[in-house]
């Protein structure tokens, strides 16, 4: 049986840079951890880890960045 998707939910406010957030996040356990990488959840709304498979998702009506 395979392991659950893990998911969670990010605001404007968690993002980092361009839009981005970083995994693993802080509040991971350190003994899941692994290198350390940068997904682009403002995009989409929605990014993937590559490493551990957590899915990062923008909350709904969140706002990313206004010019």
């Amino acid at each position: 049986m395979s392991k659950p998707e893990s998911s969670v939910e990010v605001t404007a406010a968690d993002l980092h840079g361009p839009g981005v957030v970083f995994c693993p996040n802080p509040k991971m356990a350190l003994w899941c951890a692994h290198p350390k990488v940068f997904i682009d959840v403002a995009t989409t709304g929605v990014g993937k880890c590559p490493y551990c498979g957590t899915v990062y998702r923008l909350k709904a009506g969140e706002v990313v960045g206004s010019h």
